[in-house]
């Protein structure tokens, strides 16, 4: 199929999809450090660059996006256009999420990971109780946890 837009329009669009520094994760960065923790921002000497790294608590926190990501949820939906592109990117994204997180562990880290479609949409948790949940977690010994 043949892309609706031209080329420099799509260039333009493509850049503007952020890897760092999403609406999601700004939320949650802002909602913590007013809870008095104190964070690094994608650390890039630990595997994967992770989104929030705690180091007085040696956790790391992950916010991922449903898309990129993909999460089976209602914010996925597989792209009709280029199809085996898609599937290898998007496969490829979720195999280095585990091999990222493997080595986190192996390290002595813990993880988290939250969601997007745990801040946005129709099936959105209450950011209050997601923020206490984080916090819970964070000081608790739980080597994981996923926030869907």
């Amino acid at each position: 199929m043949v892309d609706v837009v031209d080329k420099a329009t799509r260039s333009r669009m493509m850049s503007g999809i952020r890897g760092k520094d999403t609406k999601p994760e700004i939320l949650v960065r802002k909602a913590l450090f007013s809870r008095g923790y104190r964070y690094k921002l994608h650390d890039k000497s630990l595997p994967g660059n992770p989104d929030l790294v705690l180091p007085k608590y040696r956790a790391i926190i992950l916010i991922n996006g449903c898309f990129w990501h993909k999460h089976e949820c209602h914010l996925f939906k597989w792209p009709s256009t280029r199809k085996k592109f898609w599937r290898e990117k998007l496969h490829r994204n979720t195999e280095l999420d585990l091999i990222n997180c493997e080595k986190l562990f192996d390290l002595g880290w813990r993880v988290i990971t939250v969601w997007e479609c745990a801040l946005k949409g129709k099936e959105s948790l209450d950011f209050k109780d997601l923020i206490g949940t984080i916090d819970t977690w964070l000081k608790s010994d739980f080597l994981s946890l996923e926030i869907p």
